[in-house]
């Protein structure tokens, strides 16, 4: 089988999460910088197999588009020119960030630790990839 990526895309950073190849676990890949996500994107493509992309689509609590929607759109928009042949999935991501803090403050994390806003957005693209795992099934 082929893997899942979920991205969570962002002004400045962008969180990566994978499955493993049996798409039950998902665990985070890294966080890039938002400028080079779809140079990434094709070094790692060309070293797995994915088959489909999550995206975080950022939306207010009455269901509205958030101020960052028309970035994310963009984003969008890039890869599917630049990956014709990968699906692109939306995927409701609020709350995601703030759920990748309580996370840290639950596993330990110290003060420092969780300023750490590369690792938010990693968790945060985790959770959105294993809550996907989670309703999928």
């Amino acid at each position: 089988m082929s893997r899942i990526l979920a991205i969570d895309y962002g002004i400045k950073r962008t969180g990566i999460a994978i499955t493993d190849e049996m798409q039950m676990i998902a665990f985070g890949l890294t966080t890039i910088a938002s400028d080079n996500a779809i140079s990434f994107l094709k070094d790692y493509f060309y070293k797995e197999k994915v088959e489909l992309v999550l995206v975080g689509e950022p939306k207010q609590m009455d269901g509205t588009p958030s101020q960052s929607a028309d970035l994310i759109n963009a984003f969008v928009a890039q890869f599917q020119i630049a990956f014709p042949g990968i699906p692109v999935e939306r995927v409701d991501e609020r709350f995601t960030s703030k759920i990748a803090f309580q996370t840290m403050i639950d596993s330990g994390l110290n003060k420092k630790q969780r300023k750490n806003k590369a690792l938010v957005d990693e968790i945060a693209a985790t959770i959105i990839l294993q809550d996907y795992l989670r309703y999928k099934k």
